[in-house]
């Protein structure tokens, strides 16, 4: 491959779409997050407890959904716990484990959060594709997510709870 041919790749514009894309999707959804004084960070976090059994991950499974280290969930939950958002509960079974649990605060910021922010995801992303084209792309972002993050299988998601 020349040199020229490697500036025309198709894999670079199927990255540079998808980053573009990204860094549009953040600047039209942050003021939805903003406005209820949350980083995209914290808003990923509450949503993730939201949607798991009991409303509560251990900090290693929230790490790893949200790429953080042990240090950086640290710091999010600390900050959510400053908050009210959320709270360290210790495991009855396992003393070593350590649980964020979201608080009636954390879910009234998120179900305050949530119209708004929907309606964004909406605008600005789920309503530009047909059916077809929404499944086509979920299918190929699993593939990938589970490609590259195989820590966020099965085992650290559950079904989102009606409602949230």
């Amino acid at each position: 491959m020349d040199d020229q041919d490697l500036f025309t790749d198709p894999r670079l514009t199927a990255m540079g779409l998808l980053f573009e894309a990204h860094e549009g999707l953040v600047a039209k959804l942050q003021p939805t997050w903003k406005a209820r004084g949350l980083s995209p960070l914290d808003l990923n976090a509450l949503l993730r407890l939201s949607r798991s059994a009991e409303q509560r991950l251990r900090l290693g499974d929230l790490a790893a959904q949200t790429w953080l280290s042990t240090s950086g969930v640290t710091r999010l939950v600390d900050r959510l716990e400053r908050a009210g958002l959320a709270r360290r509960e210790s495991s009855p079974n396992d003393r070593r484990s350590t649980y964020a649990v979201l608080t009636e605060a954390g879910a009234q910021r998120l179900q305050d959060a949530l119209p708004d922010y929907i309606e964004a995801v909406d605008r600005w992303f789920t309503s530009l594709l047909t059916p077809e084209q929404l499944d086509g792309l979920l299918t190929g972002l699993r593939i990938i997510r589970d490609a590259v993050h195989p820590e966020a299988d099965a085992q650290t998601h559950t079904t989102p709870k009606p409602g949230v």
